[in-house]
């Protein structure tokens, strides 16, 4: 039977279309994805994350243990309230969930991660703490909502007491902050300035309203994929799992290779996978009609004359942009220009960085 978010009657409420989600009712869209895509590259609109894993590690051992747990290095984070993005990776390199860390002090950390994940994730946790002075509490008391757009964090500011404004005001990204019953961060996935916000799951639907009143309209997880990939985005099972490495994922840089004797699972394999070159993560853009999906395969022709292939990993219309845009992953040595085939069609595709919009403005030609 799936499980409930605290907001599923707001959702319902605001005539969401739900579905199963990795076991959670969740909404789809509220009946236009393409007008939500569109707030919140233009105005305000808010999530519910509420089935993503909010985890808290205390103790003595905490530094340590997130030192060898993840890819990225905690150590970076000294000042509170300061976040990371990171890979939590397997002995062999491969992925086994992606998430951010918010550093609160030496003892006490903040992990956030993803729903489709949970089980493992927390299974691995544990069971790699059972040698580190840490306590684990999975914070299921929390609702999670993520407030997005260009004139997001006003809307969110209105709605704040005179401290939490203080609390928040000039916030770089990545950050976060506990301010009465609410913890702000500013973090997304969408591209676009705003908020995460994790409160009291009793007070969700409170909380909910009063976005609403202030003219914050409800997104759903259509639009949560469109603007993610616009963005260029990885989703876990997507652009990597268990058998990819952080390196073939457009994930390099959130691996911290220094200090060199640091030693962190996964390490030995991807210094062996550098060494030896993976493949890589890029974009497609098509502007001929059609849409780019993930599944289709990507040929092109290398320096040598060799034609190689590899595979969109996601792909979908872009609203923004008004064409197919994709991540794909693909040999070493692709050049500006490949072909992909849809149906009995070579369509021809332009090879571009990851992500195509940010802050609502278009990232390609």
């Amino acid at each position: 039977m799936s499980k409930h978010t605290p907001l599923y009657d707001q959702h319902l409420v605001c005539g969401a279309r739900m579905v199963d989600f990795h076991g959670w009712m969740m909404p789809l869209h509220y009946g236009s994805q393409i007008d939500e895509h569109h707030i919140v590259r233009t105005d305000a609109g808010m999530f519910d994350v509420s089935h993503m894993t909010i985890v808290d590690l205390h103790g003595l051992g905490c530094r340590d243990f997130l030192r060898y747990l993840l890819a990225n290095d905690i150590a970076k984070l000294t000042e509170q309230g300061k976040a990371l993005y990171t890979g939590m990776l397997n002995a062999s390199g491969g992925v086994i969930d992606d998430l951010i860390v918010y550093f609160f002090t030496d003892n006490f950390y903040r992990m956030v991660v993803n729903s489709a994940t949970r089980e493992k994730d927390l299974a691995w946790i544990n069971q790699h703490a059972e040698k580190y002075d840490v306590e684990i509490t999975v914070r299921d008391d929390l609702a999670l909502i993520a407030v997005q757009g260009p004139n997001a964090q006003a809307k969110v500011q209105s709605l704040l007491s005179d401290e939490q404004k203080q609390a928040v005001i000039g916030m770089k990204p990545f950050w976060g902050v506990q301010s009465g019953a609410l913890f702000i961060a500013t973090t997304g996935y969408t591209g676009e300035a705003g908020y995460e916000i994790a409160l009291p799951k009793e007070h969700a639907a409170d909380f909910w309203q009063q976005l609403l009143t202030v003219g914050v309209k409800p997104a759903g997880l259509g639009a949560r994929d469109t603007l993610r990939l616009e963005a260029g985005m990885n989703l876990y099972g997507q652009e990597m799992d268990e058998t990819i490495s952080p390196l073939a994922a457009n994930m390099g840089w959130t691996i911290a290779w220094k200090p060199e004797d640091r030693q962190f699972i996964g390490r030995e394999a991807l210094e062996r996978q550098r060494e030896a070159g993976t493949d890589q993560l890029v974009g497609l853009i098509m502007r001929e009609k059609g849409v780019l999906r993930g599944g289709l395969t990507v040929s092109f022709t290398d320096n040598s004359g060799e034609i190689r292939s590899g595979v969109i990993t996601s792909g979908t219309f872009s609203p923004t942009l008004g064409f197919s845009i994709a991540l794909a992953r693909v040999p070493q040595g692709i050049g500006e220009q490949a072909i992909v085939q849809i149906r009995n069609r070579e369509m021809p595709v332009q090879v571009v960085k990851p992500g195509f919009v940010r802050m609502g403005k278009p990232l390609v030609d």
